[in-house]
């Protein structure tokens, strides 16, 4: 478990909030932009965040760390899969109220434990696979209405859509976990940006439109406000740790449901307030179970040291 350079959790904590609530409201910029196809809004939102980037790791004087790599393999898998993820995303938008998107995405920390015990080879014990089976029926829960006779076909493939991204998303996270302790951070954020701006442009054949008018306030926002949210999530890992994080990831429930509520008049079902509780709560003793194997693992560590002195 990583320790943080600076530790003053307070300020970690009021970090990760707000870069929460950034987050939240660069995905409803992108949701206001709703005539704006989702490869161009991912353009947006990456291209905006490279000079934003490069003028903050200039002022901290890690241009050099964040420019060096030891495999553009790993930046350009972690680069796709991310990239898919945020594009599903945004275009699930189109089709869902943003509370339920945003309960849907919380899907991926479960993923992640799947994945990490098929890719990673990761032990997966009794509490991480029961939180896992009470996640992933928060999701059937949220899903259940789509699935029902009532349920549109628009609002089901919004949902499979949605699911896609929290899968894409989980895949990335997995990507970086590959490189974590051999790419520095910085690297890893801004080539990111980099190759989500370039694979962006791919989609422009699909049918990008000039935007108009509020469309350009609401996408040069939303790679603003994108940027501003990573900047303010990598700082925050300074000053805490992620297990102690992690819960606040979770206040992003609050802004979408506020957000749909008083801007897109999207009001909250009983189904997906349930499912998303099933699914935070899945996620949150997931955390808790892998910060307790972090202690238990540095434990270990400083005992065999302690036993080679």
């Amino acid at each position: 478990m990583a320790t943080p350079s600076d530790p003053r959790p307070a300020r970690g904590i009021f970090l990760m909030i707000l870069a929460v609530t950034l987050f939240t409201g660069m995905t409803a910029l992108i949701k206001a932009a709703d005539r704006i196809p989702a490869g161009e809004a991912v353009f947006f939102r990456a291209f905006l965040t490279v000079p934003l980037f490069l003028a903050w790791f200039g002022a901290r004087g890690e241009i050099v760390e964040a420019l060096r790599t030891t495999s553009w393999v790993r930046h350009a898998s972690r680069g796709l899969v991310g990239s898919v993820a945020m594009g599903l995303s945004f275009a699930g938008l189109k089709y869902l109220p943003l509370p339920e998107v945003t309960a849907l995405k919380f899907a991926t920390p479960i993923l992640i434990v799947i994945l990490a015990a098929l890719m990673l080879g990761e032990r997966v014990r009794l509490i991480r696979l029961s939180a896992v089976a009470v996640g992933l029926f928060g999701v059937v829960v949220i899903l259940w209405p789509r699935l029902s006779v009532e349920g549109s076909t628009s609002e089901l493939i919004g949902a499979a859509i949605v699911l896609g991204s929290a899968l894409c998303a989980a895949f990335a996270q997995i990507f970086v976990k590959r490189m974590a302790g051999v790419e520095n951070t910085s690297a890893i954020v801004f080539y990111f940006a980099l190759t989500a701006s370039t694979l962006s442009l791919f989609t422009i054949p699909f049918g990008w439109v000039w935007p108009e008018g509020w469309e350009w306030v609401f996408l040069i926002g939303a790679g603003c406000l994108g940027a501003a949210g990573q900047l303010c999530l990598t700082a925050s890992y300074r000053f805490a740790e992620a297990g102690t994080l992690a819960p606040f990831t979770y206040t992003s429930m609050i802004w979408a449901i506020l957000i749909g509520w008083l801007v897109f008049a999207e009001l909250p079902t009983v189904p997906m307030l349930l499912g998303s509780a099933l699914i935070i709560g899945a996620g949150f003793a997931i955390y808790l179970r892998e910060r307790q194997l972090g202690v238990r693992q540095a434990t270990e560590g400083k005992v065999r040291a302690k036993g080679w002195q």
